[in-house]
């Protein structure tokens, strides 16, 4: 099988909104990002859908979009069981699935899993050695389908570019985008970076910052993200600046809160840093509602 060139598009969306939506409403939110001309919509996994189960269902209510997973879990399933559901979402929608594949946090496989978490980047390279020798009975697509990591630090974008079709890196400010560049480079130039972005569709300050605190405070609990932030120059004062509540300059740099326009220029950040893609992640006041008129709103200004 040949391997066609993976084009995610410059923009799209990144969210867990739908995980909380029963069936019919995912349906018509997944149809109405389609028509709309979004290229991409990456999908998480923790305890809500299972998500080989998950993709199914947005590409079975949609045409053009591509699903992609950011991340399915290596923890909570054999290669084997992974490789198996790449190759049938693959196969029944060709071309529109990306497996993207994480280790996950260590206080998620300690807690929820009960289980060990150690050597990721030794784990994720045997991972993807038994996946590349994997049994599957079943059809497979007719072209080599893509996989990504869910990386941050440099050994594990290194080994992205190295053995997938790139990188996701997820709650991190442009100047790591442009670190994360240089370690794909180092392994394979031609390969995709993509980072996820979150946004605060608001111009009203205390209101915007107050959505992006409550947005961003479980990821400074977790070292994957509190290491990679300091590689890029913050420190525990901004991680902690009192009260349990990130620094002015950390939220600024990690969340871009504003109108269209200032949400576009930090899009074009990350691409002169070096990315290819850029999923944005829109947070709200009411995170148990589907986002649709900021997306369209989005839309407009991005797409």
């Amino acid at each position: 099988m040949t391997t066609p060139t993976l084009n995610l598009g410059p923009v799209g969306i990144f969210t867990g909104a739908f995980e909380t939506q029963r069936s019919p409403i995912v349906r018509e939110g997944i149809a109405a990002l389609d028509e709309r001309g979004w290229p991409t919509l990456w999908i998480g996994e923790s305890v809500n859908r299972e998500v080989f189960a998950n993709a199914m269902l947005l590409l079975n209510s949609s045409k053009n979009i591509r699903i992609a997973s950011g991340v399915a879990n290596a923890q909570v399933r054999t290669a084997l069981s992974m490789h198996s559901g790449w190759m049938a979402v693959s196969e029944a929608h060709e071309g529109r699935f990306v497996l993207g594949i994480g280790v996950s946090h260590s206080t998620f496989v300690n807690r929820v899993l009960d289980a060990a978490y150690n050597t990721p980047l030794t784990l994720m390279k045997n991972y993807l050695d038994t996946i590349d020798k994997a049994t599957y009975m079943g059809p497979t697509p007719n072209t080599t389908p893509h996989r990504m990591l869910g990386a941050l630090g440099p050994r594990m974008v290194g080994l992205a570019g190295e053995r997938t079709s790139g990188a996701l890196t997820y709650f991190m400010p442009p100047e790591h985008t442009a670190l994360a560049r240089g370690d794909i480079d180092s392994t394979n130039p031609a390969a995709n970076l993509a980072v996820e972005q979150m946004v605060v569709l608001e111009t009203d300050k205390a209101k915007a910052r107050a959505i992006a605190v409550a947005g961003m405070t479980r990821y400074l609990r977790l070292p994957n993200y509190t290491n990679s932030l300091k590689r890029v120059g913050f420190t525990d004062a901004d991680i902690d600046a009192g009260n349990g509540e990130p620094s002015q300059r950390l939220i600024d740099a990690v969340i871009v809160c504003g109108d269209e326009a200032t949400i576009k220029n930090r899009v074009a950040e990350h691409h002169a840093a070096g990315a290819n893609h850029v999923c944005i992640q829109v947070l709200t006041d009411t995170p148990q509602v589907v986002p649709m008129a900021q997306w369209n709103r989005l839309a407009d200004a991005l797409l």
